[in-house]
């Protein structure tokens, strides 16, 4: 199970490298063409995420970033070193909240969601006008499966994105 693994500043330029380095290795794991735009955007949702996370809350560490792969999957993992439930939005069946429920894209009230005014405790608060855990539900839309824990030491948060890659194993050909 060869892994690659990248340990970045918490700055914005290096979400660039990690999903430059994330694509080669997706294409050497045997990840469908068609899946690459997808692992981009997932790769850089999350570590974007990450980046902003650990820049809040510990800007001295670093986003680790490990890719995995296996003969039938490709696997992204990003950490950061935030705390509980940083841009994390649970929904109500304890899975990831979907883009459109964050978004309310059909709204039953005229007020301002809960999501558009940064907390008065939080003012460094970077939500760009988005709500917290929309780059969640996002990568959970690209990819085939999504998991999000907390660090081992039970700091941070993992968000570990798998891809199967489909490899299909060629049956044996018979001695003549």
């Amino acid at each position: 199970m060869p892994t690659v693994e990248l340990r970045f500043a918490a700055l914005n330029g290096h979400v660039r490298t990690a999903r430059m380095i994330a694509t080669a290795v997706s294409r050497r794991a045997g990840v469908p063409v068609g899946a690459t735009d997808e692992i981009k955007l997932a790769v850089t949702e999350a570590c974007a995420r990450a980046v902003r996370v650990n820049r809040r809350h510990a800007p001295q560490a670093p986003v680790h970033v490990a890719l995995t792969e296996t003969p039938d999957t490709f696997t992204v993992t990003v950490a950061d070193r935030g705390q509980a439930g940083d841009e994390v939005a649970p929904g109500p069946d304890g899975g990831l909240v979907t883009a459109s429920t964050l978004l309310d894209l059909e709204p039953e009230s005229t007020a301002p969601p809960w999501w558009s005014e940064p907390a008065d405790d939080d003012p460094a608060a970077d939500s760009a006008g988005f709500p917290p855990g929309l780059g969640l539900a996002l990568i959970e839309g690209l990819v085939d499966e999504v998991q999000i824990s907390r660090g081992a030491d039970g700091i941070g948060t993992v968000v570990a994105m798998t891809w199967h890659t489909g490899a299909v194993v060629p049956p044996s050909v018979p001695a003549l």
